[in-house]
């Protein structure tokens, strides 16, 4: 019989959703999460004896995201910290794991007199997301969003690349840049205001994508990613996955109409595919792993 050993593993309860209203005045807050806990240790037992002792129950885990949204959620950071260090510390086996949630955006509904006080709708193109990684005494905080679709409708071009006989397309210095941004970045101390610095992340990210002629969407990156790091010391890296949303100028002249970059055709696929990583010079290159679009941790 083949000797094995177990490799890395980690379990839990995935998608845990989660919404929060906080009550206390005639003007309600709303906070809606979607939580996922996984749980790291020594669970070797389980595996191999079929002994489940130090199997702390995946709904045990829903239990207590729902036990803890009622003291309040804050920054989804702060959550999923509150979760990993319950559970490494309530359990001498838990060693670490990894705490993840999405944010999702509600917004007042302005209403005859103003903003309503409890009447909302969902807002935002993008989700706001959280990592929280925890290996013994090392806590890892990985913030970001997802689904931040941007648009430029000039100042972009792409020329000068390598052409063979299989390449097609034409170099243009006017085109249309759109894409959805998936971005994440890492930070390198705890004690921060996670609802502030993610704002102005936000604010950077878009500010980058606007202000200068793009020659790729590489380039453009780059210049997203240098507004972050310069404004944020406490950041050390920040990833992007980018997928190129196309738009090709339609021939219209089959109909004796011109089209002077006025009139797209918007194809969702394929896509060019755009992921970069970008660090503070000295940070560490390897501390979190890459797993592409799929969510880079």
């Amino acid at each position: 019989m083949t000797n094995i050993i177990l490799g890395k593993n980690q379990y839990g309860k995935a998608e845990n959703r989660v919404v929060r209203i906080t009550r206390d005045t005639d003007r309600h807050e709303i906070e809606d999460l979607n939580v996922t806990s996984q749980l790291r240790g020594d669970f070797a037992s389980a595996h191999f004896d079929g002994n489940n002792e130090n199997v702390v129950a995946t709904d045990t885990q829903k239990n207590t995201v729902y036990a803890f949204a009622k003291d309040g959620i804050g920054s989804p950071e702060e959550f999923l910290v509150r979760l990993g260090r319950h559970f490494t510390g309530e359990f001498d086996w838990v060693t670490g794991g990894r705490w993840a949630a999405e944010q999702y955006t509600w917004l007042r509904i302005e209403g005859d007199n103003g903003e309503h006080d409890h009447a909302f709708v969902r807002g935002g193109t993008e989700t706001r997301t959280a990592v929280v990684q925890i290996d013994g005494d090392d806590t890892t905080i990985i913030a970001g969003l997802q689904d931040l679709t941007v648009l430029k409708s000039t100042a972009s071009g792409f020329v000068g690349y390598p052409r063979d006989k299989y390449t097609t397309l034409p170099e243009t210095e006017d085109r249309i840049l759109a894409t959805s941004v998936t971005a994440k970045w890492r930070y390198n101390r705890n004690d921060i205001d996670f609802n502030e610095v993610y704002a102005d992340v936000r604010r950077l990210l878009l500010a980058g994508f606007s202000r200068n002629y793009s020659y790729a969407l590489q380039h453009t990156l780059k210049e997203m990613a240098e507004a972050v790091l310069e404004a944020h010391p406490e950041i050390d890296e920040i990833r992007f996955s980018t997928p190129n949303k196309h738009h090709f100028v339609v021939d219209l002249s089959p109909f004796g109409l011109e089209n002077p970059n006025e009139v797209f055709f918007a194809a969702d696929r394929p896509y060019g595919l755009i992921e970069a990583s970008f660090l503070r010079d000295g940070a560490d290159a390897d501390h979190w792993s890459w797993d592409g679009i799929a969510g880079f941790c």
